[in-house]
C-alpha cells in the first residue's frame, strides 16, 4: 500500500512540475485540506502573532531562475545552498489568492521566475489559527474580515526577510498577487523602510469594497502598482466591489490600470494564464525596475 501511495504522490508530483517533497509541504496549505480555526475562536491578535507570521515564511514556495526562461524549485531552508550566490535577484514576493496553494499559484510563480525573478510566497494557511475566507464554489469572498491583516502581516515580513538575503537586490522587490493576495499587494503599507517595494502588481481585484480597510490602493509614493482586472470579473460584482483600481493611482509615478472589457479577458478572474496580461505584466516591471 505505502508504495502505490509514493508511486502515485511521484507522479502527481511529475505532472504539476514540483517534486515530492514540496508537494507534501503543501498539504493542508489550500482550501480542499485546510482545517480552518472557528471564527468564534479567533481574539484579533493573531495578525501580529510573530510566531504565526514566521510560519507562513518558513512554508513559502520558493523558485530561482537558472537560465533564460527556465527556473527551479526551493524552499527558504534550502534556497542559500540551492542558489547561486554569487549574484544578485530582483524578488517577487507573491501572495496567493483565498483559496490557498492551488495550480494557479505554482502557475504564476514560476511565470515569474521563468522570467529572471526569485519568488518567495509566503504560504498564510500555514498559521495554526486561521478561518475560511471564501468559498471558491460560489465566488463568494469575505467569510471573515480578520483574515487581510494577517495577510499583510505576512507580506510585510517576507519583504524584511527577503531583503536580508545576500543575493537579494534590495533596490528591485516586488509585491504581486492573485484575487485576496492582489488585495493584499494593493492595501499593503509598509511599517518600516525594510518593507519598502520596488513596485506591485494587483491581479485580479478592483480595489473597491465595503470595508474601508480592504478598499483603495496604500502603496507610497515612489511604489508605482500595476492592476489588471476583467470588467465583468464573477468574483466581483455586486455593489461594494464593482469597478476597477483606476481613481485609486498615483499617475505621476508610472502606476497603471488596465481593465479588460473585450473578449475572453472580459469575464476571467485568473488574467495571468493569458498571454496579453503576462505581457503587461512584464512591460511594466522592465520599465519601472530598470
Amino acid at each position: 500500500m505505502f508504495g502505490k501511495i509514493l508511486f502515485y504522490t511521484i507522479l502527481l508530483a511529475a505532472y504539476v512540475n514540483v517534486t515530492p517533497e514540496v508537494l507534501a509541504q503543501q498539504q493542508g496549505l489550500g482550501n480542499p485540506t485546510k482545517t480552518f480555526t472557528d471564527p468564534s475562536q479567533m481574539t484579533g491578535l493573531e495578525a501580529s502573532d510573530s510566531a504565526e507570521i514566521a510560519r507562513s515564511w518558513d512554508a513559502a514556495i520558493v523558485r530561482f531562475p537558472t537560465r533564460a526562461g527556465k527556473s527551479k524549485t526551493s524552499s527558504i531552508a534550502a534556497l542559500a545552498s540551492d542558489i547561486d550566490a554569487t549574484r544578485t535577484y530582483p524578488v517577487v514576493i507573491y501572495m496567493h489568492g483565498c483559496s490557498g496553494v492551488w495550480q494557479g499559484t505554482r502557475d504564476r510563480i514560476k511565470f515569474y521566475a521563468d522570467n529572471g525573478f526569485l519568488v518567495i510566497a509566503p504560504v498564510s494557511f500555514a498559521r495554526l489559527k486561521y478561518p475560511k475566507s471564501c468559498d471558491v464554489a460560489t465566488n463568494r469572498g469575505g467569510l471573515y474580515r480578520g483574515t487581510l491583516a494577517m495577510r499583510q502581516k505576512d507580506a510585510g515580513y517576507a519583504i524584511e526577510m527577503a531583503r536580508k538575503m545576500p543575493f537579494v537586490d534590495g533596490a528591485k522587490i516586488v509585491l504581486a498577487g492573485l484575487s485576496q493576495g492582489a488585495i493584499t499587494a494593493a492595501t499593503f503599507s509598509a511599517a518600516n523602510p525594510d518593507q519598502k517595494t520596488a513596485a506591485r502588481v494587483v491581479e485580479g481585484w478592483t480595489c473597491n469594497a465595503g470595508w474601508p480597510e480592504y478598499k483603495g490602493v496604500n502603496a507610497g509614493a515612489d511604489e508605482p502598482v500595476l492592476t489588471l482586472v476583467a470588467k465583468n470579473d464573477p468574483w466581483f460584482q455586486n455593489e461594494w466591489t464593482k469597478g476597477d483600481c483606476t481613481k485609486f493611482l498615483n499617475k505621476k509615478n508610472g502606476s497603471k490600470s488596465v481593465v479588460y472589457s473585450d473578449g475572453e479577458l472580459a469575464w476571467r478572474h485568473e488574467l495571468l494564464d493569458l498571454l496579453a496580461p503576462q505581457q503587461e505584466v512584464l512591460e511594466f516591471l522592465q520599465t519601472q525596475l530598470n
